[in-house]
């Protein structure tokens, strides 16, 4: 009963003889038992029938109590504490050769074990209990995540991160991990084709956003390799050639899981999407890359002028680009902060000050002490974020 169900089912789908008769054998444990019960009981009650003849023979009934003592200082011992705490440490050393005994017993005790189980099932539907009902071996996602966490030994730490971020795709939603709206970029079909390919040269991206006048007026997405191979056949292009290259873009309703995204992602054969509320205003870009980098890490090389989004400092502080999630936040510092509410550094600060902050701004929220170090465009750019241990007791809460 104390064997790893995942393990029994894997080395007996391996072809393990013994593994296969001890999952045969559990998947009735009731009959199981029984046999086990049966043998165990009849067994006990003959030991006693015969140490009692052999107590009245040799000392009368005065030795019979002392012989009762024995016996059940013999059995516990060896036949309920040693073997069973064996059995429990042990399982499958002793599961598996057990197992080629109990299957031609349970063919010969057959009748018996049946006459058994039927009136101990008879008894227990009296008490309105389902003898045929079993728990199921599958685990929830939470208990998942322990088994992972707890396999340090034999699963990687790479490897074990891995599966917890798959784990973590329901739940996630993919305003937790776009691009925002604020920092995309693009190109505008309005311009002269020259502004439009010296911009194309400046984007080290190889799909761009297209739109018309605002990136609120997206009209398609633009593979620099198809431009490429359209500008060698004709070095006049011009916008409409241009605008024949893009491709329709895909769009993603806010609050799509990341796990399910990932199947929009695969059965469209798409690569990015943008997403929108239920207005239809644009509220960023989610790419492929960026979903992969959920579930295997950062594998993207960053422009060499590009700012980490977290920098650490000396003193154990860091300094931070507003547009940082709040959920890498909270893993890195294990900070506290409300998962239903603003999703960015700067969203938090915001709605905690209710207005927008200016350069030197401090405030302390769930106990670390923040200074806003710049803003741009009604947002804050960059801040600095201390440990509560460093916090000063002047700041406004």
């Amino acid at each position: 009963m104390t064997l790893n169900r995942y393990r029994l089912r894997h080395q007996a789908e391996s072809g393990h003889t013994g593994a296969r008769r001890a999952h045969a054998l559990l998947q009735k444990p009731d009959r199981l038992i029984g046999l086990i019960l049966l043998g165990n009981n009849f067994v006990n009650i003959l030991a006693s029938a015969l140490v009692t003849l052999i107590a009245m023979r040799l000392g009368g009934e005065g030795a019979i109590p002392v012989a009762a003592g024995l016996l059940t200082l013999v059995i516990l011992i060896f036949a309920e504490v040693a073997p069973k705490t064996l059995a429990a440490l042990h399982p499958e050393r002793l599961a598996y050769p057990a197992a080629w005994i109990y299957t031609p017993l349970l063919r010969l005790l057959g009748p018996v074990v049946w006459l058994v189980n039927l009136i101990a099932n008879g008894v227990l539907s009296l008490l309105y209990l389902n003898p045929g009902h079993q728990a199921g071996d599958s685990l929830s996602r939470e208990e998942l995540r322990t088994v992972v966490n707890e396999a340090d030994v034999l699963i990687p730490q790479q490897h074990r991160n891995m599966l917890l971020s798959i784990l973590d795709l329901e739940q996630l939603q993919v305003e937790d991990i776009m691009v925002p709206r604020q920092e995309l970029e693009g190109i505008d079909i309005t311009l002269p084709m020259a502004q439009i390919l010296q911009r194309l040269q400046t984007l080290p991206y190889t799909r761009i956003l297209v739109y018309r006048s605002s990136i609120e007026q997206v009209i398609g997405i633009l593979h620099v390799r198809q431009l490429l191979s359209a500008s060698l056949q004709n070095p006049q292009l011009n916008h409409t050639q241009l605008q024949a290259l893009l491709r329709e873009p895909c769009y993603i309703p806010k609050g799509t899981s990341l796990h399910q995204q990932l199947h929009h992602f695969q059965r469209q054969r798409r690569r990015s999407g943008l997403i929108v509320d239920e207005y239809g205003d644009i509220l960023g870009l989610l790419t492929m890359a960026d979903l992969l980098e959920q579930i295997v890490g950062e594998f993207t090389t960053a422009p060499a002028d590009d700012i980490p989004d977290i920098q650490p400092q000396g003193d154990g502080s860091f300094l931070v680009q507003g547009h940082t999630s709040l959920r890498e936040l909270s893993s890195l510092l294990d900070w506290d902060v409300p998962r239903n509410g603003p999703r960015t550094l700067n969203g938090l600060i915001v709605e905690h000050l209710q207005n927008l902050p200016e350069s030197g701004t401090s405030v302390k929220i769930a106990g670390f002490p923040i200074e806003v170090l710049q803003t741009q465009d009604n947002c804050v750019k960059t801040a600095h974020i201390r440990q509560p241990a460093a916090s000063s007791d002047n700041l406004p809460p």
